[in-house]
């Protein structure tokens, strides 16, 4: 579980610096291309984080 929260946050970073370089990138091709990774990453993290849930949740019903 704590390898899969390490992934998130890096999942996570990555999106923001992504985000970071589409907004002080001049060529516009370049604006584009890390605009549309940092949400692929935001998407990949929401899904990592559906995981995690879905993980916690079978563990609490385990423990019933």
């Amino acid at each position: 579980m704590r390898d899969m929260k390490a992934k998130l946050e890096k999942l996570r970073v990555d999106a923001a610096e992504c985000d970071l370089i589409s907004k002080l990138a001049t060529d516009y091709g370049k604006r584009e291309l890390f605009a549309r990774l940092s949400r692929r990453l935001l998407d990949m993290a929401a899904d990592v984080e559906a995981a995690i849930a879905a993980q916690a949740t079978e563990g609490e019903s385990s423990e019933l």
